[in-house]
């Protein structure tokens, strides 16, 4: 089980789809900062276009702390700036498969402010919450009636195989300080 926060209450869910704490390949690239550009397509170069950094702030974040989906950094983790890649990532080692342990059925009350239901939990919506160690968790309301509120925490890509395309913009060597905090600092980094 793993708690969930929505606003100040916690609750237990399942444990799920969380594979960021596979094993990673150890290199002598852990402990970089890692700034790139990428577009996330699905199932291959062609596939829809999901996500991209073009236009916006790059990716940036520190290797080997298990930040990142780890094919995804087991393919960036080597390159240099000015290199480009593109590389595919199956359904079960980006987000796994879609599972019935992650609908939960949770107590109404907890979705609601001054005795009413928050305007933000309909059908349909997607509903951030948070684990225990601070990682958003999107949720999709499924269902709701007079006692619970039924929530699909599956990762929104569960059974998605993934096409990821772009370029290493920076590659630094992390400070002691991030490397300690377990994250990175200053542009494209935390704040502190």
């Amino acid at each position: 089980m793993i708690v969930i926060r929505l606003l100040n209450s916690f609750f237990l869910v399942p444990k799920f789809h969380l594979p960021l704490k596979k094993i990673f390949k150890k290199t002598d690239m852990s402990n970089k900062v890692i700034t790139l550009h990428y577009n996330l397509f699905k199932d291959n170069e062609a596939g829809e276009a999901i996500e991209s950094s073009t236009g916006k702030n790059p990716l940036t974040f520190l290797s080997g702390v298990g930040q990142m989906i780890p094919d995804f950094e087991n393919n960036v983790v080597n390159l240099k700036a000015g290199e480009s890649f593109s590389f595919g990532i199956a359904a079960l080692d980006a987000y796994g498969e879609p599972t019935d342990e992650a609908i939960v059925e949770l107590d109404i009350e907890m979705f609601k402010k001054d005795g009413e239901l928050m305007e933000e939990i309909a059908l349909g919506s997607m509903i951030p919450l948070q684990d225990q160690e601070g990682r958003m968790v999107p949720a999709k309301v499924l269902a709701i009636n007079e006692t619970s509120v039924t929530m699909d925490v599956n990762h929104p890509l569960a059974g998605q195989n993934l096409h990821f395309t772009g370029e290493i913009v920076e590659v630094r060597d992390a400070t002691d300080e991030e490397i300690s905090h377990g994250h990175v600092h200053g542009p494209g980094g935390h704040q502190h």
